[in-house]
């Protein structure tokens, strides 16, 4: 089965609910505001591959570290994509954990960044899975939009990601 194609989006195409915000960073993080109002999700991050956030919003239990969970997401996506390729698969783009109170749902931006996303009972995956694809291509067009702005407060170029991915080379 193939996935249905997704046109590309514009910033135009981002929803309205980033239309009067200027700043990259604040725009991430209103889309995640409103990403998490629709799914009733509890919390969301934006990390890159090496682990790093990026943006994040909600609430973790205060007993939960943001950036161990990133850096855990980030291992975990990145053996099960491998264990995917191993296996012939060339589309994988979504990871599920399912848990008794919580679930996670991380979620491929681009080639360098993930939506992790946890939610509980409250919601389903269908809902969370359904209002993810519209996000990450949003987020997807953000995050390049920041990249390449030269007054960006998160301008994140592709030397920063090779930084952080080369120090656990080392």
């Amino acid at each position: 089965m193939n996935p249905t194609p997704v046109p590309p989006l514009s910033a135009a195409d981002i929803p309205e609910v980033t239309a009067n915000i200027s700043s990259p960073a604040q725009r991430l993080q209103s889309l995640l505001a409103d990403f998490l109002d629709k799914t009733q999700a509890t919390f969301s991050l934006v990390i890159d591959r090496g682990g790093s956030i990026l943006c994040q919003q909600g609430n973790l239990p205060e007993s939960t570290d943001a950036t161990i969970l990133a850096a855990l997401a980030a291992g975990s996506f990145a053996a099960t994509k491998e264990l995917a390729a191993r296996l012939g698969e060339t589309e994988f783009n979504t990871l599920h954990h399912q848990g008794k109170n919580a679930n996670i749902l991380v979620s491929t931006v681009d080639d360098d960044a993930v939506l992790m996303t946890v939610f509980g009972p409250e919601t389903t995956v269908g809902l969370v899975k359904f209002y993810a694809v519209g996000t990450v291509h949003c987020l997807a067009t953000l995050l390049k939009e920041a990249r390449t702005s030269p007054d960006s407060q998160i301008a994140i170029s592709k030397q920063d990601f090779n930084a952080i991915g080369n120090i656990f080379h080392q």
